[in-house]
């Protein structure tokens, strides 16, 4: 079809708006899905995604829809990822699209991931539509939420308003479409470019990869060329998804389809990564690619130490339907073989998590998440540390750099004490506050992404009762007194348990975690010691009494030298146990352990 008729948009709104609601509905009036095949969420294809009612993966689908005047259109719709922690995907995926369908809650209002949206729509030069959704409700405000449409996100034209739970205001949106978002363009002479803006893997065709054509056009039997690796391959089939799979045989300027060239390993393909003729290869690649980069870890070790090799197959397969997680062996005195993994954010690793557990049947203890520093030694060297463990020793650190980011948050005034403190607990660094109307207000800071990786988000929702919402991304490293917090038990360091604090909070931690230990550790036959360690300092330190056990019970009188005998007999062999024994600690301890409240912290 003339590209001319082409609409690729996408759909963007804060988590729970009704985006994905949105989604089923035109795919009903557009007949692209039969109502009796029709269920919740059919863009989510994943349980994980229809459990949370978030989407984690980006798709794509293509609508047929006749005009008011009896033109044929073709609509593709990009869905994108749903949480801060995927927007590099969200924004590759904004990058296919001419425009965007910005959805907000009439109930809930502008949201921190609205705005953030709005803004990566903005940076790629999207026509922006803004829809108001649940206008049924008894509680919708629509008059206050197109008042902030105006006035906080600064768009000018009159939202369209829909429900998209009832199917109220569908045609209108499909209407708004066509109008108001610029066709998609390109040129079907030129030499052919394509953006990979997602990819999945198959386990018979391998590779799938999720293309929208700029210029020129794929075809069966044509020889492509990856921009950023040089990889040449040849395209086995090329097609549309609606949302199926359906072949043909080309794709186009303006097309968004899937295209398999037989690829068995995923990390040959990136997002955001070009495609091109190998015969007719492009000077520069379409803009906008890197390489996603994880910037939180966390070690990944299962219960059962026969399960280690169950582990590593789980790894490899969930590795080839989701490549923008690593992961590298990693052995641990406490808690033996198992992998260190690295995420895109808190929510990916919730994810990869819970999908381990469910779709291969391990039980897993994940330790706690920490994020990348940048370290500089004596000799002027910067190391990069993703593990506690590996922290140089302390007389060689002359610097220690830890991530930041922006972070914005969107809440009602009368929280405003209780999120400022909570922030300011977690050492954030004032940026500004803006009133968006006389209840509602939008905070920033710049906080340390160490701080805000355990239990930050949950804590904030705790103090604002449920109604703050977030958003962040990342503004670089800075120089911080940071310091490794090692854990001893009976004079024997525990790598799972090391962590990196800030100095100020250092001894608070330690504290708190030997307390802990000194609940959830068995006693033994001798005296134990649990020790919070800095350098060569030691910061905290609890006892576990030995277990006693009545050695005179069989005395019944007779000289008290009999009893004292027995009594120095019991002592020499608790030394001896002191000396030649060791503390075996049980799974359940580091299990609450590393799962302590963010208080510890705060």
């Amino acid at each position: 079809m003339d590209s001319a008729h082409i609409r690729n948009f996408s759909i963007i709104a804060h988590i729970d708006h009704g985006k994905s609601t949105l989604a089923d509905r035109l795919l009903e009036a557009t007949g692209t899905i039969e109502r009796r095949d029709m269920q919740e969420q059919v863009m989510d294809s994943m349980e994980l995604e229809r459990e949370r009612g978030i989407t984690i993966k980006a798709k794509a689908v293509r609508m047929k829809y006749k005009g008011a005047d009896g033109t044929d259109y073709i609509l593709n719709l990009i869905d994108t990822p749903g949480h801060v922690d995927f927007t590099y995907e969200v924004s590759r995926a904004l990058a296919s699209c001419e425009g965007a369908l910005l959805v907000i809650d009439a109930t809930q209002g502008i949201q921190a991931q609205t705005m953030a949206n709005l803004h990566l729509a903005r940076e790629v030069g999207l026509r922006v539509l803004p829809v108001i959704n649940k206008v049924d409700l008894p509680s919708a405000d629509v008059n206050g939420v197109t008042e902030q449409v105006f006035d906080t996100l600064h768009l000018l034209e009159d939202p369209i308003l829909v429900s998209a739970k009832q199917g109220l205001g569908t045609d209108l949106v499909l209407s708004a479409i066509v109008k108001e978002i610029p066709p998609a363009g390109g040129d079907p002479l030129k030499p052919m470019s394509a953006l990979i803006f997602d990819s999945t893997f198959s386990i018979y065709r391998g590779v799938i990869l999720l293309v929208r054509v700029v210029d020129g056009a794929m075809k069966k039997g044509a020889r492509i060329r990856f921009f950023s690796t040089g990889l040449d391959v040849v395209v086995e089939d090329v097609g549309y998804l609606m949302p199926k799979q359906v072949e043909c045989a080309e794709l186009t300027a303006g097309d968004v389809g899937y295209v398999i060239c037989g690829i068995k390993d995923i990390h040959q393909v990136r997002v955001g990564d070009t495609l091109m003729e190998s015969a007719r290869p492009l000077s520069s690649a379409l803009p906008g690619y890197k390489e996603a980069k994880p910037v939180v870890f966390a070690g990944v070790f299962p219960i059962n130490a026969v399960d280690y090799p169950a582990l590593k197959a789980a790894l490899e397969k969930l590795n080839l339907e989701d490549s923008s997680f690593n992961y590298f062996p990693e052995n641990s005195e406490a808690l033996g073989f198992g992998y260190r993994l690295g995420f895109l954010g808190l929510l990916h690793m919730d994810i990869v998590k819970e999908r381990l557990e469910r779709e291969f049947d391990l039980s897993l203890i994940v330790t706690a998440p920490n994020v990348v520093y940048r370290v500089q030694t004596l000799d002027n060297a910067w190391k990069v540390v993703d593990n506690p463990a590996k922290f140089p020793a302390h007389g060689d650190i002359k610097a220690i750099e830890e991530p930041y980011v922006l972070l914005t948050i969107i809440l009602p005034i009368e929280f405003q004490e209780g999120v400022l403190n909570l922030i300011k607990d977690r050492r954030g660094e004032h940026i500004g506050i803006e009133y968006m109307s006389a209840t509602r207000m939008l905070i920033k800071y710049n906080l340390p992404l160490g701080e805000m990786v355990i239990n930050f988000y949950d804590r904030l929702k705790s103090v604002s009762k449920g109604y703050a919402s977030m958003d962040y991304h990342p503004i670089g490293y800075k120089v911080s007194d940071m310091v490794r917090l090692e854990v001893l038990i009976h004079g024997d360091p525990v790598d799972a348990l090391s962590q990196i604090v800030h100095r100020d909070k250092a001894y608070k931690v330690g504290k708190m975690l030997c307390e802990k230990l000194k609940e959830l550790i068995d006693r033994q036959n001798f005296e134990v010691a649990i020790q919070a360690r800095i350098g060569g300092k030691i910061i905290a330190r609890e006892t576990i009494g030995a277990r006693r056990k009545d050695v005179i019970a069989k005395c019944y009188g007779g000289d008290i030298t009999r009893k004292r005998k027995l009594l120095e007999k019991q002592k020499e062999g608790k030394k001896k146990a002191k000396l030649l024994g060791s503390v075996e600690i049980n799974q359940e301890a580091f299990l609450a352990v590393l799962k302590l409240d963010e208080e510890t912290k705060g």
